[in-house]
Order: structure tokens, then C-alpha cells, then sequence
């Protein structure tokens, strides 16, 4: 986990706002056409309308997180679904505990 990277995701309102989404996946997105979304995640296009703008700003946004370590994805069929990386999260905590 680069620090820096983690901190530089987090300085942003709509990526927290994204982090705090994808939390609770099926409480803040609903019923995904059979896709589980604790497990699998939340699709792209469900994001970027949820944050109501264009797919390439979404995209912008989830690649910084992805690029930080704080979610991950996974490509089915066409589809991108992204879910938080719990352990990621958690380890933020520890190093802020312990180094800030």
C-alpha cells in the first residue's frame, strides 16, 4: 500500500462518497440482475448514475481507487463491477494509528 496514493483517493468528496457506497452495496445499489453484490460488486454504470456523471469521470475516479489498493475489480463479459478491499481499509487504519 503506497501511502501517498491511499491519501491522495481520500482527498476527494465523490471517492469517499463512492468508499461509503460500496460499503453496503445492497442497501445503496438494489438488485443487480442476479449478481451478487457483496461478492461480485457493483457495476460501473450503476456507480456513474448513482454519482450522476459520465462514465469516463466515474472511470477516473474508480481507477484512482482502484490504483490506491482501496477497491477492486472484476470484468464479466463486458461489464466492470468494483467492490471495496476490506483488508486495504483496514490496514489504512492501523498505519494512521501507528505512524500519524
Amino acid at each position: 500500500m503506497e501511502k501517498l496514493e491511499v491519501f491522495k483517493a481520500l482527498a476527494s468528496p465523490t471517492r469517499i462518497q463512492i468508499l461509503d457506497w460500496l460499503k453496503d452495496p445492497e442497501h445503496n445499489f438494489g438488485d443487480q440482475e442476479g449478481i451478487d453484490l457483496v461478492k461480485v460488486g457493483v457495476c460501473v454504470s450503476q456507480i456513474k448514475e448513482k454519482l450522476d456523471m459520465t462514465q469516463s469521470t466515474a472511470s477516473q475516479h474508480l481507477s484512482i481507487l482502484n490504483k490506491a489498493g482501496l477497491v477492486e475489480y472484476k470484468r464479466l463479459g463486458k461489464w466492470t463491477y468494483y467492490k471495496r478491499d476490506e483488508q486495504v481499509i483496514k490496514n489504512i487504519g492501523k498505519v494512521i494509528e501507528k505512524e500519524l
